[in-house]
């Protein structure tokens, strides 16, 4: 006599397992074929991470059409230009003009959102002084004082030397290598969409989010505020004149409040640590964790950002990692049970050379419920 086997608890999704390839593929077709035509099934397919960054580039347009600062037209133009390529990869992929299941369409929604956020960093050098010509520096300052009584980059001052200066360079300019690290090999290499949904929706609240406060509270930071009141210079090797190079060519010179170097960095170790069953994370997270700490130390001794940026890119990291979490959590079984292609469809590199992989139907159910299944560890 048989006895009943016990479902595996799922933390990802309560939804039970359709009994058949059959039954599985009705959901994925309702999907493709929303009754009421293209605008409702591309209504229908939107993520969370969709309607975020749809709000985050409506916000921009208004701030940039607002603006009374120098570089108004040009910074216009750079919004238009985000708010049309977001439009049409958000088009062409939830909507389904590219097959939905097929690589193409995988690869396009995840470039669109990945490279509209990203990108529109660079932009923020011509949109800040646009929307925001003023600066908050004195402010920013007197609350650290009043509230902390404490200056970092005033009171490390003394411990100032090529060597010091050196290693939080170093760890400073390592920002972009864990940025490159992360975002790269999971938006274009993770197989867990549960996984790849939570990272992107996190990492989607640091930026968007930053980059609208940067315009709310500009400043040029204690580099730049209080440059009459430090006694050594700030002097090392390649890592420092890499850091300054970089900032200078690339920086948008009045980011920084929050601080995205405290926040990005942050994140990863959070969402590392709470993924830390799965690999490469059981690995990584305590490296992460040690180097997002110097990464933090680094952007006060290193006279770029106060101390009361490097609390809000600690809020902003912690509440984006849970958050997000919970929203993908969520709404992976809200999408599951009207039948809805998974958040992020399947990305098979096999299927450049004419090998279709086990997503090339367009079949997102069985690996959401995979997917879960490998999460069910919290």
């Amino acid at each position: 006599m048989q006895h009943p086997v016990e479902p595996r608890r799922s933390e990802e999704l309560s939804v039970a397992p359709p009994p058949s390839s059959a039954a599985r593929a009705i959901p994925t077709r309702a999907a493709a074929h929303v009754e009421g035509g293209f605008v409702a099934r591309l209504l229908k397919n939107l993520a969370a991470q969709d309607l975020l960054i749809g709000v985050y580039f409506a916000l921009m347009m208004v701030a940039v059409l607002s603006a009374k600062g120098p570089g108004r037209e040009e910074s216009v133009r750079t919004v238009v230009i985000d708010v049309v390529c977001f439009t049409i990869g958000v088009t062409l992929t939830r909507g389904g003009i590219l097959r939905q299941g097929s690589f193409a369409n995988a690869f396009v929604y995840r470039m669109t959102l990945f490279l509209c956020v990203f990108l529109s960093y660079f932009q923020l050098r011509w949109i800040l002084p646009a929307v925001s010509p003023h600066s908050l520096d004195a402010d920013l300052l007197a609350f650290d004082l009043r509230v902390f009584g404490y200056e970092p980059s005033i009171a490390w001052d003394r411990y100032v030397t090529p060597h010091t200066t050196e290693w939080f360079a170093f760890f400073y300019f390592g920002y972009f290598f864990l940025l490159s690290a992360h975002v790269l090999p999971i938006m274009l290499l993770g197989k867990n969409k549960l996984r790849l949904a939570h990272f992107a929706l996190g990492i989607f609240l640091v930026f968007c989010t930053g980059h609208l406060l940067y315009m709310v509270v500009p400043g040029w930071g204690p580099y730049h505020h209080l440059a009459g009141q430090f006694e050594h210079p700030l002097e090392g090797g390649l890592f420092w004149r890499l850091v300054r190079a970089t900032v200078d060519a690339g920086g948008s010179q009045k980011d920084i409040f929050p601080s995205l170097h405290t926040a990005t960095p942050t994140y990863f170790a959070i969402y590392s640590f709470i993924h830390r069953r799965a690999f490469p994370f059981r690995i990584t997270w305590p490296f992460m964790a040690f180097a997002a700490t110097q990464i933090i130390v680094a952007t006060m001794f290193l006279r770029w950002h106060y101390l009361v940026d490097i609390i809000a890119g600690i809020t902003l990291a912690t509440t984006a990692a849970l958050v997000s979490h919970a929203i993908v959590r969520w709404e992976t079984v809200r999408r599951a049970r009207r039948g809805v292609l998974p958040i992020f469809g399947p990305l098979d590199w096999r299927g450049i050379s004419g090998r279709r992989g086990d997503g090339g139907n367009g079949d997102g159910d069985a690996d959401g419920e995979h997917d879960a299944r490998e999460e069910a560890a919290p």
